[in-house]
C-alpha cells in the first residue's frame, strides 16, 4: 500500500467517525444552517444531519478509492480541492446557502483538510519496481 492510499484510508475512517460522532449531536432531523445556530461537535464545529451525511459519503468514497493508487491520488486531489471551495465559501456564505453549516471554525477546519488532502494528492509518487538492467 502507497502513502496515498494509507491518507485515503485514513482519512475515509475519520470523516465516517466524524460524520457518524455528528448524528449525535444533530440526530436525524436538524436541518440548521447558520453556524451560530447549529449544533456544535466537540463546541467547536457546527454541523446539521446534511453536513454529517456529507463526512460520511467523503468517508466511504476514502475507503472505496484506497484500493489503489490511482483511485486514492484522484480522492486525495478533488477531495483537497472541494474542501479548499468548502472554505472560502464558509467565508462568503456561512450558512452554505441555506443548506449546511460552513462558517465560523469549520472555515479553518476546511482549510487545513483541504490543503493536507490537495497537497498530498498533488504531490504523490506511485512505488515502481525497480527496472532491471538488460544485458548489452
Amino acid at each position: 500500500m502507497t502513502t496515498i492510499q494509507r491518507v485515503a484510508l485514513i482519512f475515509g475512517i475519520v470523516f465516517i467517525l466524524v460524520g457518524l460522532y455528528g448524528f449525535t449531536a444533530t440526530g436525524m432531523s436538524n436541518m440548521e444552517a447558520d453556524p451560530a445556530r447549529a449544533p456544535q461537535l466537540l463546541g467547536l464545529f457546527a454541523v446539521n444531519v446534511l453536513h454529517n451525511v456529507v463526512h460520511v459519503l467523503f468517508g466511504i468514497w476514502g475507503l472505496a478509492a484506497s484500493r489503489t493508487y490511482s483511485g486514492a491520488r484522484s480522492y486525495a486531489r478533488i477531495a483537497g480541492a472541494l474542501y479548499l471551495v468548502l472554505a472560502v465559501l464558509g467565508l462568503i456564505v456561512p450558512n452554505g446557502f441555506g443548506l449546511a453549516p460552513l462558517g465560523g471554525n469549520d472555515v479553518w477546519l476546511h482549510l487545513v483538510l483541504g490543503l493536507v488532502l490537495a497537497g498530498m494528492g498533488f504531490t504523490a509518487r506511485e512505488l515502481r519496481p525497480p527496472v532491471a538492467a538488460s544485458a548489452v
